[in-house]
């Protein structure tokens, strides 16, 4: 494979994006890990911590559709996949909803009801939407981002453990630190206008997407990314452990993480770094063990010191 490929367009989109997202790095690097990978992304941060803005301009520099969802309490099913719009003669057109784009910036997703996330679930998962028996296709390439508030707060619907599940990577949202702050209120007049270059095309995503399934993954690599997490299922401290999707997760990840490091191998540390963003979200303690400060990262960690590293086979 072309190993610096991936890498030099990675490159570009960061440089593009980084002229008006001020740091945000390790988001941007999950956005084009998740992209490469097809899978989607959970944001979970402070208000006001650019989350939107960081979505439109990444959409808008690899030259895709972009639609924003404002997700609020009221909303139904149709408001996200469409509806047919019939006439008095009998007659019915299609109107598509806002999941056909190629980024999907579902906003607050839980400030909306079950009954309304679970809309977004066949096009994240099999990439259709299925409207009065009638299937449609989704556009190529396709993620949602998701963000959502503080759980518990007023007027909020905890996503689902399904739905959930459905994220290929969680990613925290933090406040600036000072010196981003200043650079971002100095710059703000260019931020607010902003003069945005497509660095990239949906054709070269869609042929990197092709190009990174050839990036190798031994058969002890395998092994260990299972390892992890089966030990995770089995840890005293969890109620309900990772599905088969975060073992899936790891391994695309890592592929495309390799491809971006000018590698056609994965190797141990690929799968370490992915392990929180890819797994801390699909862990459900046991009451006790919340009660007792643990935590789902704390248990992650507690299961990468303990697993065997093995040795590296090209």
């Amino acid at each position: 494979m072309n190993n610096g490929k991936v890498a030099e367009v990675y490159k570009r989109i960061l440089g593009e994006t980084s002229k008006i997202v001020v740091g945000k790095d390790k988001i941007k690097e999950t956005l084009f890990l998740a992209l490469i990978a097809g899978g989607h992304v959970l944001i979970e941060g402070y208000p006001g911590s650019a989350k939107t803005k960081l979505a439109r301009t990444f959409a808008e520099v690899i030259g895709g559709r972009f639609k924003r969802i404002q997700f609020t309490p009221d909303m139904m099913p149709a408001d996200i996949t469409g509806f047919y719009m019939y006439t008095p003669s009998g007659d019915s057109n299609f109107i598509e909803g806002p999941i056909f784009a190629n980024i999907l910036l579902a906003d607050e997703l839980n400030r909306t009801t079950p009954r309304t996330q679970s809309a977004l679930l066949e096009g994240m998962q099999e990439y259709q939407v299925t409207i009065e028996r009638k299937t449609y296709p989704m556009v190529k390439p396709f993620m949602v981002i998701a963000t959502q508030v503080q759980s518990g707060g007023e007027g909020t619907y905890p996503l689902t453990d399904v739905q959930v599940d459905r994220f290929l990577l969680r990613v925290l949202s933090e406040y600036p630190s000072k010196e981003e702050e200043q650079q971002i209120v100095g710059n703000i007049d260019r931020i607010d206008n902003p003069d945005i270059n497509v660095v990239t095309t949906l054709e070269e995503i869609l042929e990197i997407q092709e190009l990174v399934k050839k990036v190798h993954v031994s058969q002890n690599i395998l092994e260990y990314t299972i390892s992890i997490v089966t030990r995770l299922r089995n840890d005293p401290d969890i109620l309900s452990g990772p599905s088969t999707r975060s073992s899936i997760a790891l391994y695309k990840c890592a592929r495309v993480l390799a491809a971006m490091d000018g590698r056609d191998f994965v190797i141990p540390d690929d799968i370490k770094y992915l392990a929180l963003p890819a797994l801390e979200h699909r862990l459900k303690l046991k009451p006790e063990a919340e009660m007792d400060d643990i935590t789902p990262k704390i248990i992650t960690e507690r299961v990468l010191e303990e697993v065997p590293v093995p040795k590296l086979e090209v």
